[in-house]
């Protein structure tokens, strides 16, 4: 039960900006988990959520990653390499310089998108397998702010 709470509090915040235990605890009564307060902190905790600065001003929750997933290489690789991107339905194919698809496939998989359920890569293409079209856009998104565009 406990790694099914956290899976989905890791989509919550993922999907939505979170900003304080009570909107996590709503969110998560509304998907049919009973919790208190003190669950809710104790699973903060244990998942190292941290909250950080979003468009606005406003702080939400987000997964902490470790310094050595996170960090600037992985993003500078994906802005390195980008060339474009397009979706069909959950399904998001990236291309990047030749040669570099393999670099920037570990590096998603690295900074470990929940959206993405993995990813294969050939010389200059990646294809990604989203878990739905919503996400698909979501990662999109989450992409062109990394790329810079």
């Amino acid at each position: 039960m406990k790694v099914d709470r956290h899976s989905k509090i890791v989509e919550l915040i993922g999907k939505y900006q979170i900003e304080t235990q009570e909107e996590l605890a709503s969110y998560l009564k509304e998907a049919g988990y009973h919790v208190t307060q003190a669950t809710v902190s104790r699973d903060i905790r244990e998942l190292k959520l941290t909250k950080v600065q979003r468009e606005g001003g406003r702080q939400c929750y987000s997964v902490m990653q470790t310094q050595k997933d996170f960090s600037e290489k992985y993003l500078r690789i994906l802005r390195d390499c980008f060339i474009s991107m397009d979706m069909a339905q959950n399904i998001l194919v990236l291309k990047t310089v030749s040669g570099m698809a393999g670099a920037a496939a570990e590096a998603l998989d690295v900074i470990g998108f929940h959206e993405m359920v993995g990813c294969i890569a050939g010389d200059n293409t990646i294809m990604c397998a989203m878990r739905t079209v919503d996400d698909t856009i979501i990662f999109m998104d989450k992409l062109k702010k990394i790329i810079g565009d």
